[in-house]
């Protein structure tokens, strides 16, 4: 298999983005590409799915050239989680292996934060997230004995975005991602 699925991907997406910028098309569209990727493991080099004792992992394993998406691996340990997060660029999340957790946040009239509903993906589910299908959650590791391995694409690099935390106040903290680091796979090589 080699990484010819995350190749075909790659280009699917490069063509997705550059025919459109209208999100409700990104968002359908890649959701298929997405699910096509995730639909069957064994693609995924180990190096790009090892967890980590203390936190979740963020392998980049692609970004388009003109950042106009980028595709990551997240791997999470046995329990780990996010802290409640946004992104502010439209993005989806394909579970590869295990499965996750993903809480919904909303601010209230306040500014403080309101718990909404947990739902589960499990391996070959897609999820979105933007701030115009909803922005604001946090996700952990639905499995407490195992890792779990999700592909994320969003609409930038997302590794150098600016994004917030928030507290359950609803303060917001500033951070910038970054990535775990790895050599970029050669995905035209396998």
């Amino acid at each position: 298999m080699g990484l010819e699925p995350l190749r075909h991907a790659v280009a699917g997406f490069t063509r997705l983005v550059g025919s459109t910028t209208d999100e409700a098309r990104l968002l359908r569209q890649g959701r298929e590409l997405l699910g096509a990727l995730v639909a069957e493991d064994g693609w995924l080099p180990d190096l790009y799915a090892e967890p980590d004792p203390e936190r979740y992992r963020q392998y980049l394993l692609w970004c388009d050239p003109l950042e106009r998406f980028s595709v990551v691996s997240f791997v999470w340990g046995p329990g780990q989680t996010t802290p409640v997060h946004d992104h502010t660029v439209w993005g989806l999340v394909g579970v590869l292996r295990g499965a996750e957790a993903c809480t919904g946040w909303e601010r209230d009239g306040s500014g403080a934060l309101k718990r909404g509903e947990t739902h589960i993906l499990a391996a070959g589910s897609v999820d979105a997230v933007s701030p115009t299908v909803g922005d604001l959650h946090d996700v952990a590791n639905a499995r407490a004995d195992a890792p779990s391995v999700s592909i994320h694409v969003y609409g930038a690099n997302i590794g150098r975005v600016n994004r917030h935390v928030y507290l359950p106040d609803g303060t917001q903290k500033s951070f910038v991602s970054g990535y775990t680091a790895r050599p970029l796979p050669n995905i035209w090589l396998d």
